[in-house]
Order: structure tokens, then sequence, then C-alpha cells
């Protein structure tokens, strides 16, 4: 049976792709093709792909791989009503319940934004704070000092 798959070229980080029809028991990089229809570009989006041949191939019983299949009809190429289209994969999600969209519910408490509320009491202006704070001397308790006796110093030696 025959496939039309796609067959990876470029360099590394830079994929390009090759539209090629095979037998579809050789692998895509063994190199035995039976046709290269064409060429994809995925950086791009760009395919030039030989239709005419394309539909050949599909209507004698190619099977298109998925990712072929796809580009095929983006490029207008008539699709048998024999090749079925495979639906979305779904993959399985590990660990569903620690998803956030599966968390309980934390209800967040919002503080009430600060309202200035009217005082009845009289504001007294900076400046006479700054006044009362420079009247108010701190001073720091005292140390009984003890009464310095002054002694006389002579030349002469202590009898």
């Amino acid at each position: 049976m025959l496939a039309i798959r796609m067959q990876r070229t470029g360099r590394k980080g830079h994929a390009q792709f090759r539209m090629i029809v095979q037998d579809s028991r050789r692998t895509p990089t063994s190199g035995n093709i039976v046709e290269l229809l064409g060429s994809y570009d995925p950086h791009t989006k760009v395919a030039n792909i030989n239709k005419e041949r394309a539909s050949f191939f599909l209507s004698n019983g190619a099977q298109p791989s998925d990712r072929a299949l796809r580009i095929l009809s983006f490029q207008k190429v008539e699709i048998p009503a024999w090749i079925q289209k495979t639906l979305e994969k779904k993959s399985a999600t590990k660990n569903p319940d620690k998803l956030r969209k599966n968390q309980p519910k934390v209800e967040e408490v919002v503080e009430p934004e600060a309202k200035e509320e009217v005082s009845t009491e009289v504001e007294t202006p900076k400046e006479e704070i700054v006044a009362e704070a420079e009247e108010t001397v701190i001073t720091e308790p005292t140390v009984a000092e003890e009464p310095v006796v002054e002694t006389e110093v002579s030349d002469k030696p202590a009898e």
C-alpha cells in the first residue's frame, strides 16, 4: 500500500518537509520513495505541491498521513470520500486535580477603600506642632559628680 507522508529535511531547529509518496512499509528516512509531490515550510506556512499528481495517487488508493491530509485540504486538493479524517486528539491530563480551575475557590477579603472621615476635632497646623516640639526640650538626668579636689604639684619629693 502506498502512503503520502512528510519527510523531514533542513537543518537542526529549522525544519523543512517534503511531501512524498512511499511504500507504507518503509520509513520516511529510508530514501526509497515512489514520487516527490512537493515541499512544505512550516515557518512561513508555504506549501508547493503538485496537485494533479497528489489527486492521482489519492484516487488510486494512497493513504495520506494526518498532517499530509491537512496540507492537501488547505491546498484545495480533491480528497476522496473513503479517506477518513481522524478526530482531534485529546490527551489525558496528568493530575487534573492540581489544575488551577479545579482548585476550591478562596474568597479574597477585599478591604474597603479608606474614606476620609470628617473629624469634629479642630486640627492644629503643623507649624504649631513643630513649635511645641522645639519648646519641649528633653534633658538627660544629671549624675551627681564628686567634688574635684585640686592639689598642688611640686618638684620636691614628698617627705
